[in-house]
């Protein structure tokens, strides 16, 4: 197939494009240029998204089977290249996410859950949520052939800007006592960027359409197997010392951003572990082991470094020392080894 990513230099738009690459497909790039080049053997095109003339005199009169687009900011940008490809792709993916939905997400929630307003002309990206429901509703409006929304959740594997597994990753490898998010059986919901990228390009060739939550089954992993399988991955003997929610809750210490991927099995946050992905299995999707996961990110981040981040001005994940060591209070015993 000939597919044009829209992004493709960093996590899952890089996923897409070396997926495509190996099948065979013939691939397009088009970025800004700032994130560094695409993989070899993709023909690249540079503009920004922002500014339609400059997108249009960048992709010419070219056509091409499907189209994957993984952009998160304004949604006027979407509807640009939405508008500007139709009929000229037979095919359209919006990589978008499950934080379109009302929060706090139903547990067990699928593609009928409630959704968060949008506009798809907008040019304002300060709302994560509807910025990428406007950039839905861009494909849908812009675009005249089917499109598949592919609502992702959380997205792990190499190549991953924001540093979630990376930092679980880096601080086992340094060793010592790490305090860790428990229950350990805590039930996981995620998908490998290769994973997803596979899917789509799949979905693209077989003309897919609709919303789907494009993420593992509940309890693809645990907290416990996850955290595990880093230490296996870096030859740690970091000792991983469980902590209950409750006094996670009472350290102060924040779900999500200072323990990144973990979130608490009960309360607001529930539904994010816990959404209903039958449509997308019924249509494909199938999910790596975690053990493949953590090793190749292991190996990548060895190999590459975490790249910069896509979001400068928003918090780094990962907790520091001082939640470290407030978090061990709770549990008693020796000191970290940090």
């Amino acid at each position: 197939m000939r597919i044009l990513v829209l992004g493709g230099t960093h996590h899952v738009g890089r996923a897409v494009v070396e997926s495509a690459l190996a099948r065979g497909d013939e691939v397009t790039t088009f970025t800004r240029g700032v994130s560094g080049p695409p993989a070899h053997g993709a023909s690249a095109r540079y503009a920004d998204r922002m500014d339609p003339a400059a997108v249009a005199a960048a992709l010419g009169d070219d056509e091409w089977d499907a189209v994957v687009d993984t952009w998160s900011l304004a949604p006027r940008a979407v509807l640009d290249c939405a508008r500007l490809l139709a009929g000229r792709a037979r095919h359209y993916t919006d990589i978008s996410s499950r934080s379109v939905y009302v929060w706090p997400i139903p547990v067990a929630a699928d593609e009928s859950a409630p959704v968060v307003a949008g506009d798809p002309a907008s040019e304002d990206a300060s709302d994560y949520a509807a910025a990428k429901r406007g950039g839905e509703l861009a494909a849908l409006e812009g675009f005249d052939g089917p499109v598949l929304l592919a609502r992702a959740g959380l997205v792990l594997g190499p190549y991953e800007r924001v540093g979630r597994l990376p930092f679980w990753l880096r601080r086992i490898d340094k060793g010592g006592r790490v305090p860790c998010p428990g229950p350990p059986d805590r039930p996981l919901q995620y998908v490998d960027g290769r994973d997803l990228a596979g899917w789509v390009l799949d979905a693209g060739a077989r003309v897919v359409s609709g919303a789907f939550n494009s993420v593992s089954r509940p309890g693809h992993t645990t907290m416990g197997e996850l955290l595990e399988r880093c230490r296996t991955a870096t030859s740690s003997d970091a000792e991983l010392a469980w902590v209950s929610p409750e006094a996670v809750a009472a350290a102060g210490v924040a779900p999500w951003t200072e323990l990144p991927i973990w979130l608490p099995p009960a309360g607001e946050f529930a539904g994010l572990h816990d959404g209903d992905v039958s449509a997308a299995c019924a249509a494909g999707l199938t999910c790596r082991p975690v053990a493949e996961t953590v090793a190749d990110t292991w190996a990548w981040l060895q190999a590459e470094g975490l790249p910069a981040p896509a979001h400068p001005e928003r918090a780094a994940v990962g907790m520091d020392a001082a939640a470290e060591a407030r978090l061990l209070a709770t549990i008693g015993g020796p000191p970290t080894g940090r």
